[in-house]
C-alpha cells in the first residue's frame, strides 16, 4: 500500500453507486488523475466541503497495487483555497490536460486560472498558440474559438456551426 500527499485542485465530481464520489485533480506531483471517496456524498462526510470543484487542497491518496496514473481511494483532504474559475471553465481544463503531465511550470500556470480564464496563455502554454494558427475551415478568420477532440483553432463564424460541449472560447 502506498500513500501520496500532494496539493491538487478539484476539477470535477461525479457521482459512484450510492453515496460515493469519484473526483478529477489537477495535482502538482501526477498531474491529472482521478480519485474515489467513500462515502463522500452522505451529509455527515467530512470529505465532501473540501472537493468542491474549483478548490486547492492538500490530497492524500491511497493505492493498493497500481500506480497514481489510474484512479487512487482519496483518504484525507483539507482545502486551502478556492479558484475563481467557473465550473464548466475547469471542466474543459479537465478535457485538454494530458494525463500524468505533471510539472512544476504548469502548476503554476494552471494556479493562475482565475475567473475570466486566459484561454489564450493557456492553450499556448500548452502548446497550441493561437497566435501562430488560423482559422481550420476557411483560413481566413482570426482563431476564436478551440475544438478540443480535433485540436484546431477556428474564426467566430466557422466556430458558430460547432458543437458548444466541445469548445473553447477564446
Amino acid at each position: 500500500m502506498r500513500e501520496y500527499v500532494t496539493e491538487a485542485l478539484v476539477l470535477g465530481k461525479e457521482p459512484l453507486r450510492a453515496a460515493d464520489g469519484r473526483y478529477h485533480f489537477f495535482t502538482r506531483r501526477f498531474g491529472k488523475m482521478a480519485g474515489k471517496a467513500t462515502s463522500s456524498r452522505k451529509i455527515t462526510s467530512k470529505l465532501a466541503g473540501h472537493l468542491e470543484p474549483g478548490s486547492f487542497a492538500n490530497v492524500r491518496f491511497v493505492e493498493r497495487n497500481s500506480g497514481t496514473g489510474g484512479s487512487a481511494q482519496i483518504a484525507d483532504a483539507l482545502q486551502y483555497g478556492k479558484a475563481a474559475a467557473p465550473p464548466r471553465d475547469l471542466e474543459l481544463l479537465w478535457r485538454v490536460l494530458a494525463e500524468g503531465e505533471a510539472d512544476e511550470a504548469l502548476w503554476q500556470e494552471v494556479s493562475r486560472f482565475g475567473a475570466s480564464p486566459s484561454w489564450t496563455a493557456m492553450l499556448a502554454f500548452l502548446g497550441w498558440d493561437p497566435r501562430e494558427a488560423g482559422c481550420a475551415a476557411c483560413s481566413r478568420g482570426a482563431p476564436a474559438a478551440f475544438l478540443i477532440p480535433r485540436q484546431e483553432f477556428f474564426c467566430n463564424a466557422c466556430a458558430s456551426k460547432l458543437e458548444r460541449d466541445d469548445l473553447i472560447l477564446m
